[in-house]
C-alpha cells in the first residue's frame, strides 16, 4: 500500500499519521526482521486484548519492590506481587500480578483483558492501593 520510514515509528492500534488514503487504516502487526508494517481497514479491538505480558527494561523509581521484600516469614523468596498497572495513556487502573522472571524480565498477568498491549509501549506499575507509581517497562516483542 505504501512505504514507511521504519516500523519504529508506528504502534499497534495506530490510526493517525499513516498518510494511506481509502481507509480509515489501522495499525495490526509489525515484522521487526523485515521492516514491514501491517495494515488493515478494520480493527478488532478482541484481537488486541490479552490477558498477560511480559515487560524488559525495567525502571523502578525508588527501588525494585522485589528487593526489598524479599523473603516471606518462612524464608522463601517473593516472586510474585499484587499490583495495579497501566498501559498507554489511559486513566483507569487495572489490576494483577506481577512475577520475576530468572532471566531479568517481568510476567504481568492481569485480572481481566486488558485492551492496547502492544510490543513497544510501557507498562507503569502501581501499588495495590494505586496510589505510588513503582515503575515501567517496556512491553516485550513475542
Amino acid at each position: 500500500l505504501g512505504h514507511h520510514q521504519g516500523f519504529w515509528f508506528h504502534t499497534i492500534g495506530q490510526r493517525k499519521g499513516l498518510y494511506l488514503s481509502g481507509g480509515p487504516w489501522f495499525v495490526v502487526k509489525k515484522d521487526i526482521v523485515e521492516n514491514v508494517v501491517y495494515v488493515s481497514r478494520g480493527y478488532q479491538p478482541e484481537a488486541q486484548m490479552k490477558d498477560e505480558l511480559v515487560m524488559r527494561d525495567m525502571h523502578w523509581i525508588t527501588c525494585n519492590p522485589f528487593s526489598v521484600i524479599n523473603t516471606t516469614q518462612d524464608g522463601n523468596a517473593i516472586r510474585s506481587l499484587a499490583v495495579k498497572f497501566k498501559i498507554r495513556h489511559v486513566a483507569e487502573l487495572h489490576t494483577g500480578t506481577l512475577t520475576a522472571l530468572a532471566d531479568g524480565g517481568y510476567y504481568l498477568k492481569m485480572d481481566q483483558k486488558t485492551n492496547g498491549v502492544a510490543p513497544g509501549q510501557f507498562c507503569v506499575i502501581y501499588t495495590p492501593d494505586g496510589r505510588i507509581c513503582l515503575g515501567s517497562g517496556e512491553i516485550a516483542w513475542e
